[in-house]
C-alpha cells in the first residue's frame, strides 16, 4: 500500500513519508518534479519555477539520501514514477541502499521507465528513441543480474487513453511498446535464454480504466490474455 507523493525538498517529503510509514503505509510511491524527469538540476536555469511544485527534486546522492533517510530501504516496495533518467535515478537508490548496508538483491520496487509513452502523451523525453530504448535494455539486463526483485519498467498505457487512445488502442500501444522492449532484451545478448522468463515476469502495467465501463471490462480481460499468450509464445 503506497501513496504517490513527493513535494519542495527531500527532507520534506522524507518528513511525509516517514508520517505516513508510522500510520500504515507498507511501501514508496516517490513523485519527481519535472526538472528531476528532465534530467535538469534545481539550480538550473530551465529548471526555474518548476522546482519541487509536481514532486521531489533529487538530483545527487545526497538527496537520494536525504529523501530515504531512516527509511529501510530493504524492507520497502518502492515505486518511482520517473522515465527518461530512470536508470539515474535506480543508480542513486542502489548506491544509497548499499551505504545503508543493504544488498541490491534485497531491493524491492518499480521504476516507470515508459519512454514511448513520454513521446505519445506526456513529453518528459530526453534522449531519442533508439538510445533511451539502449538504456531500457541496459537497465533490464542490470537488474536481471543485480536487482532481480526489481521491475525495470512499468509499461503505462494508462496515459495513452488520457492522450486521446481509445481502449483497443490504449492496449495495443502497450503490447507493441513491452514486445518492442523485451525483443530488444533478447536480441541484445545480454541475458541468457534461460534467464529471458525472469526478465519478462518483471515487467509491469499500469492500465487506464476509463469511464465506458463494459468496453474497460473487456478490455481488461483481452489484455491479460494476449500477454499471457504473447509471453508463452514469444518467449
Amino acid at each position: 500500500m503506497r501513496t504517490y507523493s513527493g513535494h519542495s525538498t527531500a527532507a520534506a517529503s522524507n518528513e511525509l513519508y516517514r508520517t505516513n510509514l508510522a500510520k500504515g503505509q507498507t511501501g514508496l510511491s516517490i513523485a519527481f518534479d519535472l526538472p528531476t524527469q528532465t534530467g535538469y538540476d534545481p539550480d538550473h536555469i530551465m529548471a526555474r519555477g518548476e522546482v519541487g511544485k509536481v514532486g521531489v527534486p533529487v538530483a545527487h546522492l545526497g538527496h537520494m539520501q536525504t529523501l530515504l533517510d531512516q527509511i529501510p530501504v530493504g524492507e520497502m516496495n518502492t515505486s518511482m514514477t520517473i522515465n527518461a533518467p530512470a536508470a539515474w535515478m535506480l543508480g542513486l537508490y542502489v548506491a544509497n541502499a548499499q551505504n545503508q548496508g543493504v544488498d541490491s538483491t534485497q531491493l524491492r520496487g518499480t521504476t516507470q521507465n515508459d519512454i514511448v509513452k513520454e513521446y505519445l502523451s506526456r513529453g518528459t523525453y530526453i534522449f531519442p528513441p533508439g538510445p533511451s530504448r539502449r538504456l531500457i535494455v541496459d537497465m533490464f539486463a542490470y537488474c536481471n543480474q543485480h536487482v532481480p526483485k526489481w521491475n525495470p519498467m512499468n509499461v503505462c498505457s494508462y496515459h495513452l487513453q488520457e492522450a486521446g487512445a481509445t481502449p483497443a488502442q490504449e492496449v495495443a500501444y502497450s503490447l507493441a511498446t513491452a514486445i518492442g522492449v523485451l525483443d530488444a532484451v533478447r536480441d541484445s545478448g545480454q541475458v541468457p535464454p534461460d534467464e529471458m522468463p525472469a526478465v519478462v515476469a518483471s515487467v509491469s502495467f499500469f492500465v487506464n480504466a476509463g469511464i465506458r465501463f463494459v468496453e474497460e471490462t473487456c478490455k481488461m480481460r483481452a489484455f491479460t490474455s494476449m500477454w499471457d499468450r504473447l509471453t508463452e509464445e514469444r518467449y
